[in-house]
C-alpha cells in the first residue's frame, strides 16, 4: 500500500511540475480582465471535471478568502439537471452547454473548459459556439489536448494519460486563476 500512495505522489509531482506557469499567468490575467471588464465566466466539464467546473465557478460566486467581498459573475453550466436531462433527452446531450450559452452569454464574456480528453463533443460544440459568437474559450485539458486545444482561444494541456495527475494539475491551475480573480480586488 505505501508503495502505491508513494507513486502517486511522485506522478502528482511531476505532472506539477510540468504545468507552464506563464500560461497560468496568461489564463488568469485575461480571465480577470474578462471580470474587470464587467463580462462573466461559464464553466463546464463532464464527470469529475464537471465537480471541478462547479467547485471553480461557486469559488468566485462564494469567495475563497474570510475577507468577502462582491462576488463575481461565474455560471457553472452542468450543474442545471432539469435543463441538462430535459434537453439530452428531449434534443441531445451534444449541445446541452451550447444552448445554455445561446441564453445567458454575449461577447467579451470567456468559457472555461475542462476535460481531460478534448475530445467531449459537448464541449467542443460550446468552445464552436463560443469562437462563432466573440466568446474566448479557454480549456483545460489532458492527454494531447484533443479538439478542444484547437478549438480554444487559450489551452492548458496537461501532458499525461492518468485521469487523477490531469484533474489535480487543473483544480490547482483553476485556484490559481480564482486567486487571481479574487486578490486583485
Amino acid at each position: 500500500m505505501n508503495e502505491i500512495i508513494l507513486k502517486s505522489i511522485e506522478n502528482h509531482k511531476k505532472t506539477i511540475d510540468s504545468i507552464d506557469i506563464n500560461e497560468v499567468e496568461l489564463m488568469a490575467k485575461s480571465s480577470l480582465d474578462v471580470i474587470k471588464s464587467g463580462n462573466k465566466i461559464f464553466w463546464c466539464g463532464n464527470g469529475g471535471s464537471a465537480s471541478q467546473a462547479n467547485h471553480l465557478s461557486a469559488e468566485l460566486v462564494g469567495g475563497m478568502y474570510k475577507n468577502k467581498i462582491i462576488p463575481f459573475q461565474s455560471i457553472c453550466l452542468n450543474t442545471d439537471t432539469a435543463f441538462i436531462t430535459a434537453w439530452s433527452n428531449d434534443d441531445s446531450f451534444e449541445n446541452i452547454f451550447s444552448r445554455q450559452l445561446q441564453s445567458l452569454a454575449k461577447p467579451g464574456d470567456l468559457l472555461i473548459a475542462l476535460s481531460t480528453s478534448g475530445n467531449s463533443k459537448n464541449i467542443i460544440n460550446a468552445a464552436i459556439h463560443a469562437k462563432d459568437n466573440n466568446i474566448k474559450t479557454f480549456s483545460l485539458t489532458g492527454n494531447d489536448g484533443g479538439m478542444l486545444k484547437k478549438k480554444s482561444t487559450l489551452n492548458i494541456n496537461i501532458n499525461s494519460s492518468s485521469t487523477q495527475r490531469i484533474q489535480e494539475a487543473h483544480i490547482l491551475i483553476g485556484h490559481m486563476i480564482c486567486d487571481v480573480i479574487e486578490l486583485s480586488f
